[in-house]
């Protein structure tokens, strides 16, 4: 039994559309960091129109030099995601119950590695770990100037503290250096989707 010329073209639109469905669902599987950034990015919107998001995303924006401090100390990109499990766990779990400020777990974690690194010498030499520590201490002027200035000043310096670390994260991707790539696109991704959900949410 023939086909007609109407038929034979709606099978071959159906295979085209499936081709380009699995041709998708392929590019998604090898880019699954910047789909988990998109998906990051989504949850995270909603804190950028308001002053208390704007306090919430300065907060979480000390975490991501942290988790880059904490890696040099390591040596390890392998344990990039562990390690963002560990840090996240008690700054949410913080955030929740307000029993103890974000900020404290960046207060106590960030000077324990500086100084780990400094009885052990590490920080001491020229290297990595010393290039992460003057990296938090920059990313934490922005982050404060998004707690302390007024929010609709202090967003745009909030704003350029989470692009500047997007292009951070990508200097470190292209590198392979200090976290897992994974990490490091998926971190570039998210930032640089909240840094512009800050400069155009209010």
């Amino acid at each position: 039994m023939t086909m007609t010329c109407e038929q034979q073209g709606e099978q071959q639109g159906e295979k085209g559309e499936q081709k380009g469905g699995r041709r998708f669902l392929a590019v998604a599987a090898r880019r699954w960091p910047a789909v988990l950034a998109v998906a990051s990015a989504v949850l995270t919107a909603d804190e950028a129109g308001s002053a208390r998001g704007v306090t919430a995303l300065a907060q979480l924006l000390l975490l991501l030099p942290l988790l880059y401090l904490v890696m040099a100390k390591l040596r390890r990109p392998g344990l990039s995601w562990v390690v963002l499990a560990a840090l996240v766990i008690p700054f949410v779990a913080s955030r929740a119950v307000d029993a103890l400020a974000p900020v404290a777990v960046v207060a106590v974690v960030a000077p324990a590695v500086v100084l780990w690194g400094l009885v052990d010498g590490q920080l001491r030499r020229p290297g990595t770990l010393r290039v992460q520590a003057v990296a938090m201490a920059g990313f934490a002027a922005f982050a404060a100037a998004g707690l302390v200035l007024d929010p609709t000043v202090g967003r745009y310096a909030l704003a350029a503290g989470w692009l500047l670390h997007g292009v951070w994260d990508f200097v470190h991707l292209r590198r392979g250096t200090v976290v897992s790539r994974s990490y490091a696109e998926w971190c570039g991704a998210l930032d640089v989707l909240v840094g512009v959900a800050l400069l155009v949410a209010w």
